[in-house]
């Protein structure tokens, strides 16, 4: 968790403690607008979505969804929201509690985990995939020839959260503006020229596009209510329900139903303002005027809100792209994983793992809102904890535990979906006590230790519970069975990851804080844990990635390098800093880059600033590889079927940050920055 490592890591060197303050008064505006995502042309990897956190929609550069099938293997055109699922029917008959889990040797008892498909593949399969995050609806114009239309220009503007689009068909000059209701699941269209509009609703799907198209006689759209300057929709999907309410106040227009799912608007006039909601439940009306404004005034009290930074003095040509990632990461992080649940590695743009989220990587996705000075956006999913904290008590107590044991990878229900990896990683289980330290810092009250002191004593205590004292050793251990975040260690033969290792210190340290200022006293048992927990595994001068990996800089040097996250995204406690230092030279010499993934180049840059080494920080971040790809749209590309990759936006902000907070730029770089929140106080 990033926090202020002076305590711990001594004095900042003489050059770098040179550097001057950086002086207030930036631009905001000018630093966000020249980062503005301007498209010509359908670029299938690359759509522009608007949204809020809770509600996003994808368009292509018609402004809506009109041709969506270029993009369906790229990255598909979608309209998902928080509540947005689907389940199909189980054709098993079975559920949860009918899975066989394998069972694995825990120290002479048999703890089982729910990771073998053997001989029961189809209800393994059905609870992979299901629920699954439903595409809501396509919103598109009715043009049936791709090629009479001539792209002029599409971009987004990202201080009033606008997309204007335009583009040439029949003689005409079709102007677009769309935009999403800040805290409503709506958009707002206005239309300038003379084009019908097309509502289209599909089955569901766990694919990436999130729909299937191919059964309409497996679902419903009927009609509710009609007026003449609207129309309510009634959705029915085995047992799941919603409403659609499309509106056009005051515009002369009509629509017609002309097919089971697809109703076509078609204005009287070149002119044409209408909104469409998805709901679950009722909802009012809404007005296309007052939807913009909303939308203005809610993304310039964004910009103007929290941190921000200015690297356009930069001398180094990487800086204005460094810039640009890390302004587009901001939008892209609000509108996609500032939700009310912890958002899928896609957020609300399409499916990956069936639309799941996966916990390990909530941390990644929005703790950097608390360290760029809103906090307010995190505490948005944070709560969600505590709704499936029974069942997370329930699966520790199932396992031998105490405390609560979260799941990995997961829905709304809080269900912990089978995998051969899932269910045996661990280093989801701080996270909840180091997100509600963050929110603590930015708001230490009362207020927030109630709120939240249930998830951290739980988290707490499940860790302290897990860990086995091994009595010929003197020491705590984790696992085995243990899989770490470098997930391509098999788990009865890995023991005492190192990341792992220092987040139980620097977790339980927390807890313990949090005790004291409850006005209860220090957990004894955590505190020995703590005290005897083992040694960071090191041969040959550098950290491993678990105490029985010797291959780890040979044939295991792929996947996460998590072995640097004890330094940098934690703060260090049990680490020697120089043994660090060589680790994180190796890694840069030896790793399998091609196989990483999008969070790991924020992680080792993290390391690098903690290490007071900014060229490598710098170095890190700007990686050429697969991995590290940024599209025009400020996503970071990972592969055909992970096209976007959120966990790379939300880790290049938290290293960003850091690297504020540690002074760790580049001298001549010449930074501007302001805003950002004091480091907090180390837990002891």
């Amino acid at each position: 968790m990033p926090v202020s490592r002076r305590a711990f890591l001594g004095a900042v060197p003489a050059a770098l403690a040179a550097q001057p303050a950086a002086p207030a008064g930036i631009n905001r505006r000018d630093v966000v607008s020249r980062h503005n995502p301007t498209l010509r042309a359908i670029d299938p990897r690359s759509p522009l979505s608007v949204g809020n956190g809770e509600f996003a929609f994808t368009a292509d550069p018609t402004g809506l969804q009109t041709f969506p099938q270029p993009y369906l293997t790229q990255m598909p055109l979608c309209t998902q929201s928080q509540w947005g699922w689907h389940t199909a029917p189980n054709p098993t008959g079975k559920g949860p509690a009918d899975l066989r889990l394998a069972e694995f040797d825990t120290f002479g008892r048999k703890v089982g985990y729910p990771t073998s498909s053997d001989g029961q593949k189809p209800l393994f399969d059905w609870l992979r995939e299901n629920p699954h995050r439903l595409h809501l609806g396509r919103i598109g114009f009715a043009i049936d020839k791709p090629e009479d239309v001539r792209f002029i220009q599409q971009t987004l503007h990202l201080w009033t959260g606008i997309l204007h689009s335009e583009f040439a068909w029949r003689g005409q000059t079709i102007a677009v503006e769309t935009c999403c209701h800040p805290a409503q699941d709506l958009i707002a269209v206005t239309v300038r020229g003379r084009i019908p509009v097309v509502f289209e609703f599909p089955y569901g799907s766990s694919a990436m596009s999130a729909a299937d198209w191919t059964h309409p006689e497996k679902h419903s759209t009927r009609q509710q209510a009609a007026t003449p300057y609207g129309l309510d929709l009634d959705r029915r999907l085995d047992g799941d329900t919603y409403t659609v309410r499309i509106a056009w106040p005051g515009i002369a227009a009509a629509i017609q139903q002309e097919s089971a799912h697809r109703f076509v608007l078609t204005p009287a006039t070149d002119r044409l303002a209408f909104c469409c909601g998805f709901h679950r439940a009722s909802h009012t009306p809404a007005d296309p005027s007052a939807t913009f404004a909303a939308a203005e005034k809610h993304w310039s009290a964004f910009w103007t809100s929290g941190a921000a930074i200015d690297l356009s003095a930069a001398p180094d040509p990487r800086a204005r792209e460094l810039e640009r990632r890390i302004v587009l990461s901001q939008y892209l992080t609000a509108i996609q994983c500032a939700g009310s649940i912890p958002p899928q590695e896609t957020g609300l743009t399409c499916n990956s793992w069936y639309g799941k989220f996966h916990l390990e990587m909530h941390y990644w996705h929005a703790a950097h809102f608390a360290s760029w000075g809103r906090p307010a956006l995190l505490e948005r999913s944070l709560g969600w904890y505590n709704a499936i904290l029974p069942s997370a008590r329930e699966k520790a107590k199932q396992q031998g535990y105490a405390g609560a044991r979260w799941p990995k990878m997961t829905a709304p229900d809080g269900r912990d979906s089978p995998s051969p990896i899932g269910p045996l990683l661990i280093w989801q289980q701080p996270h909840p006590i180091a997100m509600a330290e963050m929110i603590y810092a930015a708001h230490p009250t009362r207020d927030t230790l109630a709120r939240y002191r249930d998830l951290v004593f739980e988290s707490a205590e499940f860790m302290a519970s897990y860990a086995h004292y091994d009595a010929k050793s003197a020491r705590y251990v984790l696992g085995p069975p243990v899989i770490p975040a470098q997930e391509n260690h098999p788990p009865r033969e890995t023991w005492n990851p190192t990341f792992e290792l220092e987040y139980w210190d620097h977790a339980l340290a927390i807890a313990q804080r949090w005790r004291e200022r409850a006005g209860l006293a220090r957990q004894p048992k955590w505190d020995e844990v703590r005290a005897k927990l083992s040694a960071l595994p090191v041969k040959e001068g550098v950290y491993l990635a678990h105490e029985n990996c010797p291959q780890t800089f040979t044939e295991r040097s792929r996947d996460h390098p998590s072995m640097l996250g004890a330094l940098g995204v934690l703060p260090g406690r049990k680490v020697d800093r120089e043994t660090m230092r060589r680790t994180l030279k190796k890694v840069f010499a030896v790793w399998k880059w091609a196989d990483t993934w999008g969070w790991d180049f924020p992680m080792v840059a993290m390391t690098a600033a903690s290490l007071h080494e900014p060229a490598l920080a710098i170095d890190a971040l700007s990686m050429d590889t697969p991995k590290n790809t940024w599209l025009p749209n400020g996503h970071n590309w990972q592969r055909a079927n992970l096209p976007l990759y959120l966990p790379g936006n939300g880790g290049l902000l938290l290293a960003i940050a850091q690297m504020v907070r540690e002074n760790a730029f580049p001298i001549n770089w010449n930074v501007r920055h302001e805003g950002f929140p004091p480091a907090m106080a180390a837990a002891r």
